[in-house]
């Protein structure tokens, strides 16, 4: 019995720590930090092609994508909750 026991214990931990786990990374891709990171990293990488590209004005030309990933997040978050509301 104190092995059925046991088992059942670190079965529950396992899973406490996997909740734990997943709750962290839930935390992470809902975050503004790694919005705000997203964001400024797309903004660099867009000015970067455009530079490349030799563009007339790649610091204005990369704030497209940059607002475009932006709005994209908040867009999707909105059909997320409708979809999950009908699941």
């Amino acid at each position: 019995m104190d092995k059925k026991y046991e088992e059942l214990e670190k079965r529950v931990s396992d899973i406490e720590k996997r909740n734990k786990r997943v709750e962290g990374d839930k935390a992470w891709e809902t975050s503004t930090l790694r919005k705000v990171l997203i964001l400024i990293m797309t903004y660099i990488f867009a000015v970067l092609y455009l530079k490349i590209a030799d563009t007339t004005n790649p610091f204005f030309g990369a704030v497209v994508p940059t607002v475009g990933f932006y709005l994209s997040t908040q867009t999707l978050n909105v059909i997320k909750k409708k979809w999950l509301s009908k699941k």
